[in-house]
């Protein structure tokens, strides 16, 4: 059984059976004070349409500088062909010229300013410098390490956006533009060189040497020693008692979910900021999987900058749901359950199962709306996206409001923490946040962005919601891909990219080098996550594909694990 995909208004969001765009979050959000030298991809993807119009002699489509047909513009028989491509769309090669001119520009600057300024900085220290010229040094080289991270998060983002527009305007002209424009690219500093990762290399490593703190700080005096050693006492109780917070304040708890085999609480850590005014409760999880860690970084920036007194209604974080495999750096339970396939739980039945219980009965059940943050699985890279219910209007919208790369229609599978919620009458998502055992800046932000989005339109806060520069991609299905055969894997496409039917995916050869398999896309969509360990098994997860048809089906599980 399927329904008819839904239009809903501009309070919730509007999905349609032929969006099968290109249009992508490129660099997610840039770096605000840069962002006037990032390559300009909306600009030149107008005037390459623009420049399709004046060569085809025919308009293209309302709205095609977001949107285009699903095998793109067509392309009239007089079209020019091979070299005469890039003289006949020239407005949009000179542009393309200045936008990495500009790029490369920004590059050289910071990369020559950044190195003058690692040099100055080691030539300054001296072991017998007096304690606020130390202050002084640390301060200033904290401010270079966030300049060099700027300038390498800013080249790759400038990169990718310039492997997109050429896709873009190869697959608009119908020629491959791509040869006489990548070589452009690859001869400029900020595409060949590798200096702002040695730069941020070495600074870092003179960072460790120079400025790392010791573990144990020399006091001044044994009361000093004692106040530094001790910490705020944090509660353990055994359940979320909203009432028992104080009101306009944030609070942390323990909250014991099960007894380990020394007879000790087994506990997951609970943030709570309780508003001024009455109002929804939104609760967010992370590390349900214990390795799957973007979550953390998230939740801790949200306290940073949330306003209890301010406030309408209660927030509530979990920033560690699976604290035993968060200890042992792993996805699942002690014993390997995941934790994910046995919600709601059971009182009387296993370890993982009575944890599982306790967190829905002691915890989740207290909450108005659930977002429950994961990342892929290790050996894999996910997108940014959201897995939802889309029939069903709440959780449709909050998808939407988390401004992901890609949304995928997914009515959740049996056991999942989302699907237990959703019984409830909860209303739920899943955020994917990047990439397993690891914290993603960029990631991270555009989520959090994304979670203030779905605060404020809730009215909990008085900011207003962000608008996503770039529409997501709005999948009706997704499905993996599986290996055949065991070998050395090669996975040819970046997640967030589009392949079409018939495309090679990857491939798989012997220890020995020889060509064993080769997988092709089964249909058209759009690559949400892949696996990147090169070592294969049979049956391993090769590539999850997302497709976007007319319509959506009532039940529907990508079988993700």
């Amino acid at each position: 059984m399927v329904s008819k995909v839904k239009v809903y208004d501009n309070d919730n969001f509007r999905v349609t059976g032929d969006n099968k765009t290109e249009v992508q979050q490129l660099a997610l959000k840039t770096i605000p004070s840069w962002a006037i030298y990032y390559l300009n991809y909306k600009k030149l993807k107008a005037v390459l349409y623009a420049d399709f119009e004046l060569v085809s002699n025919r308009p293209v489509a309302n709205g095609a500088a977001t949107e285009e047909p699903a095998d793109g513009p067509k392309v009239n028989s007089h079209e020019p062909s091979g070299d005469d491509a890039s003289a006949s769309y020239k407005a949009f090669c000179a542009l393309f010229l200045a936008e990495v001119d500009k790029v490369n520009k920004r590059y050289v600057e910071q990369e020559s300013e950044s190195s003058e300024k690692l040099m100055a900085l080691k030539t300054q220290w001296r072991p017998d410098m007096p304690s606020e010229t130390v202050e002084a040094w640390k301060a200033d080289f904290i401010k270079l390490l966030r300049q060099l991270e700027n300038l390498s998060d800013f080249t790759q983002s400038n990169i990718t956006a310039c492997r997109k527009i050429c896709k873009k305007a190869d697959k608009v002209s119908g020629q491959p533009m791509t040869l006489s424009l990548w070589p452009l690219v690859t001869s400029l500093r900020f595409a060949k060189s590798e200096s702002d990762e040695a730069l941020l290399h070495d600074a870092r490593a003179v960072w460790r040497k120079r400025a790392a703190v010791s573990i144990a700080p020399k006091a001044s005096s044994p009361l000093e020693s004692k106040m530094r050693r001790l910490a705020p006492a944090v509660p353990t109780v055994s359940e979320l008692d909203l009432g028992s917070f104080p009101v306009g304040e944030i609070s942390r708890v323990w909250i014991a979910l099960a007894e380990d085999g020394m007879g000790l609480p087994i506990r997951v850590p609970v943030i709570v900021a309780k508003g001024s005014v009455e109002g929804p409760v939104v609760g967010i999880t992370a590390a349900l999987h214990g390795n799957e860690l973007n979550g953390i970084p998230l939740i801790h920036r949200l306290f940073d900058e949330v306003l209890p007194a301010k406030l309408h209604g209660t927030l509530v974080a979990v920033p560690v749901a699976n604290s035993p495999g968060f200890l042992l750096s792993q996805r699942g339970y002690t014993d390997g359950t995941d934790l994910n396939r046995v919600m709601p739980g059971k009182p009387n039945g296993s370890s993982p199962q009575v944890y599982a219980y306790n967190l829905m009965h002691r915890i989740i059940r207290h909450f108005d709306y659930l977002l429950d943050m994961h990342t892929a699985s290790r050996g894999r890279v996910n997108s940014l996206y959201v897995r939802t219910n889309l029939l069903d209007s709440r959780t449709a919208r909050m998808a939407r409001l988390q401004n992901p790369q890609i949304i995928v229609h997914n009515t959740s599978p049996d056991g999942s923490l989302r699907g237990a919620a959703m019984q409830r009458g909860i209303p739920a998502i899943t955020v994917e946040i990047g990439d397993p055992s690891r914290f993603q800046k960029r990631f991270v932000k555009n989520a959090l962005i994304g979670v203030t989005n779905i605060l404020s339109q809730l009215r909990m806060i008085p900011d207003e919601a962000n608008a996503s520069e770039f529409e997501p991609v709005v999948c009706t299905r997704s499905f993996w891909i599986f290996a055949k055969s065991g070998g050395i894997l090669t996975v040819h496409p970046d997640v967030n990219t589009w392949v079409r039917s018939g495309d090679l995916i990857a491939t798989i050869h012997s220890v020995f080098g020889d060509l064993e398999e080769e997988y092709f896309a089964p249909q058209d969509g759009i690559i949400v996550g892949k696996h990147v360990d090169p070592v294969c098994q049979s049956g391993n997860r090769i590539l999850h594909l997302g497709v976007v048809e007319n319509e959506l089906p009532a039940v529907v599980d990508d079988g993700h694990m």
